[in-house]
């Protein structure tokens, strides 16, 4: 890997790389005998073209090719089959752990718990780097003339079960975010999956859907053009793109919900190649680019990476199994 200085982002680069520090990565890009990849990089994707990891890889794709920061090609490969369990079961079984790594969604911890046929051990892959914290905005159609939570949930109840709330996956962040309005509103809202974000959010747009909870990079370019409009965050404190949309805290409701954004290596992947990716995307994270893009897409969250990710992937796996279970998704 080149070592290219990307950016001026130099106290986010130097928390990545004091995170990377801390947890004894001692190789250094560039550095003579360091592990690079020998052909190109599969970088699966555990959702849809079109969706807000969909396009956070390829963003991530540009910069690595932009700025020669390998010699080979990391290649985005979408698959969204049965709510990301397509993409586990790939990188579970890679001929090739040192060239296959995989960007997440909290699917990550939902699918193997849904499914557990699928015998996937999430504690078993490597930890590469969490890059982002996504974020979820409750959606309608601008042409519902509905502004604000009170009148949509007003709207809801009027139609029952006829009423749509398109989204990714069966039991996925999306429904799980759909059982909680429908819960805490006393809705029936049906909940209708689709493959990836990008879709649900046509789907919005196009009318065939009464609402959403997209993120902000899923719906951004329909709300720009004054198709959609966001009612409110299921953030802490309000996003400052959307900053007329109150948090569901604000409102009485006392529900935060962010969506992991992380590489993942495949298990088995090399203590070497493990240090490669980690340092190559702690560069990334550092950049002008991607700084610019978690602000433009309404991002959150610091680089985490090693045993720190590896513990919150356990502690977001125990909380969504409690959800799941809530819902009646699993036992």
């Amino acid at each position: 890997m080149k070592k290219v200085k990307i950016s001026g982002r130099v106290g986010l680069l130097g928390l990545a790389i004091g995170l990377l520090t801390g947890l004894s990565l001692a190789t250094i890009p560039g550095d003579a005998g360091a592990w690079e990849p020998k052909k190109p990089v599969e970088f699966i994707i555990m959702a849809g073209k079109g969706g807000g990891a969909d396009k956070a890889v390829r963003f991530m794709q540009n910069i690595i090719a932009k700025h020669k920061l390998s010699s080979k090609p990391f290649t985005p490969i979408n698959k969204p089959g049965g709510t990301g369990a397509e993409a586990l079961i790939h990188v579970k079984g890679a001929k090739d752990p040192n060239h296959t790594i995989m960007f997440t969604l909290n699917s990550f911890y939902t699918t193997p718990l849904r499914q557990p046929k699928i015998k996937v051990d999430i504690s078993k892959f490597t930890p590469i780097g969490r890059m982002a914290e996504d974020t979820f905005l409750l959606w309608v159609h601008k042409d519902s003339g509905i502004t604000n939570v009170k009148q949509f949930v007003k709207a809801a109840k009027a139609k029952g079960n006829a009423w749509i709330m398109a989204g990714t996956g069966k039991n996925s962040e999306d429904n799980l975010l759909t059982d909680f309005l429908n819960k805490a509103y006393g809705l029936s809202m049906k909940y209708v999956p689709y493959k990836g974000g990008g879709r649900v959010a046509k789907e919005l747009a196009g009318k065939n859907a009464n609402s959403t909870v997209n993120n902000p990079s899923e719906q951004l370019g329909f709300y720009q053009a004054g198709k959609t409009v966001p009612i409110a965050a299921f953030t802490p404190a309000r996003l400052p793109l959307f900053s007329d949309a109150p948090t569901f805290k604000e409102l009485g409701k006392d529900f935060v919900y962010f969506m992991q954004r992380t590489v993942v290596g495949a298990p088995g992947m090399s203590k070497e190649a493990a240090t490669y990716y980690r340092q190559l995307f702690a560069q990334i994270y550092g950049s002008d680019e991607w700084q610019g893009y978690m602000t433009k897409k309404s991002l959150q969250g610091g680089f985490i990476t090693g045993k720190i990710l590896m513990s919150y992937w356990l502690r977001e796996k125990a909380v969504h199994k409690v959800m799941l279970q809530k819902m009646g998704a699993i036992k």
